[in-house]
C-alpha cells in the first residue's frame, strides 16, 4: 500500500469528528448500544479514511492513545492499550485447553489475536493458525498504521483467509481445539456473529474438548439484558458457558466483555489448566496472567445476580 496523502483536518469531514474552538474530537456515539453517552478522543491528526466494500475506516492519531482504528464509527483499537483485549481474548482459551494444537480466528483484521497466538506457536503449544477475515483493506491498513499489532499476517504458521467467515464456518470439516471471534460490535454484517446459528456452526467446528471465544459487544454497565439474550443463546448449544471482563479505557464505559464456552462440562474456564512461571509471564504478557485470568470471571453482587444461572463459574 502507498503512503496516505495527508488530510487536513480543517477541511476533513466525517460525522464523528468535530471541531471545538482550536481543538479536534472524534466522539463514539451509538443511541442503540450505548444510550445517553459517548465516549471522545482528541484528534492530532486524520491519517487514513476510506469507505471499504464492507465498512466505514477511519485511522487517526489522537493526543493520548496513539493511533486509533475505528470501524463503522466504534473504536477498535489504540496504540496505548489494546494489548489488554488482545490478550486476555486470545491466552484465556488457550490456557483454558490442556493441548491447544489447531486454532481458528474469524475476524481480527487487525491481527492483534495473530500476535498473541504467535507467542504459543513459539513455545511449541499451537501447531496452526487460520484466520479468516472478510476485508483485507483492514490488514492492510494496520501493517501500515499499527505495525506493532499487525506483524505476524505473513507468519509461516498462519494460513490467511480472505473471505466471509460465516461461509467458512459453514463450509468447513476441520476441527479446532480453540476458535476466537474476534468481530465487529453486531451492526450491519457483524450482526449474524451474535445469533444462536453462529453458536451452532462453532460448535459443529470444535473438536471435543475445544474452547471457543467471542467478543460480547457488550459490559454490565450499558446493556445487561442484551448480555443476558447473547448467554441463553450461548447456553442454548453449548454445555459450558461462562462470561468474563476486560478493562480498557478506549472501549465504551471503559471495559468489554467475552463469552467463553465449552461442551465440556469439567471444565472451570475461570480456572487456567496450563500456567507460566511469573518471569515467563512478565516476559509474554502485559496485561494477562493466571491471576487476571482467574479475576476476570468476578462479577460485582448486582450483574451476578442477573447473569449467574446461565454461567458456570
Amino acid at each position: 500500500m502507498t503512503a496516505a496523502t495527508p488530510i487536513d483536518l480543517a477541511t476533513f469531514t466525517h460525522p464523528l469528528v468535530h471541531r471545538m474552538g482550536d481543538q479536534f474530537w472524534f466522539h463514539e456515539v451509538s443511541p442503540d448500544a450505548f444510550p445517553g453517552q459517548s465516549f471522545g478522543l482528541q484528534i492530532d491528526s486524520i491519517l487514513y479514511h476510506t469507505q471499504s466494500p464492507f465498512q466505514d475506516i477511519l485511522i487517526f492519531h489522537s493526543t493520548s492513545y496513539g493511533n486509533v482504528l475505528v470501524l463503522n464509527g466504534i473504536v477498535q483499537c489504540t496504540e496505548r492499550d489494546e494489548f489488554a483485549y488482545q490478550e486476555l481474548i486470545t491466552h484465556l482459551p488457550i490456557m483454558a485447553h490442556p493441548a491447544p494444537k489447531k486454532v481458528l480466528v474469524i475476524g481480527g483484521g487487525d491481527c492483534g489475536v495473530l500476535r498473541e497466538l504467535v507467542k504459543h506457536v513459539d513455545d511449541g503449544t499451537v501447531e496452526s493458525i487460520t484466520m479468516v477475515e472478510i476485508d483485507d483493506m483492514v490488514i492492510k491498513l494496520l501493517t501500515q498504521f499499527l505495525p506493532n499489532m499487525a506483524r505476524f499476517h505473513n507468519h509461516p504458521s498462519v494460513d490467511l483467509r480472505i473471505e466471509d467467515g460465516f461461509k467458512f464456518l459453514k463450509e468447513t470439516t476441520a476441527k479446532y481445539d480453540v476458535i476466537i471471534t474476534d468481530s465487529s460490535d453486531p451492526e450491519g454484517p457483524a450482526e449474524e456473529f451474535f445469533q444462536e446459528s453462529y453458536f451452532q456452526l462453532l460448535q459443529n467446528a470444535l473438536a471435543p474438548e475445544g474452547v471457543v471465544i467471542m467478543q460480547s459487544s457488550e459490559n454490565i454497565w450499558l446493556n445487561i439484558e442484551y448480555l443476558r439474550g447473547l448467554l441463553v443463546k450461548a447456553k442454548a448449544v453449548f454445555a459450558n458457558v461462562d462470561y468474563c471482563q476486560c478493562y480498557m479505557p478506549s472501549y465504551t464505559s471503559g471495559q468489554l466483555g467475552l463469552v467463553i464456552a465449552t461442551n465440556d462440562t469439567s471444565k472451570r474456564l475461570s480456572q487456567p489448566l496450563r500456567t507460566f512461571d511469573e518471569q515467563k509471564e512478565r516476559a509474554l504478557f502485559k496485561y494477562y496472567s493466571a491471576d487476571v485470568h482467574r479475576v476476570s470471571f468476578v462479577m460485582p453482587t448486582w450483574a451476578k445476580e442477573v447473569l449467574g444461572r446461565y454461567l458456570n463459574t
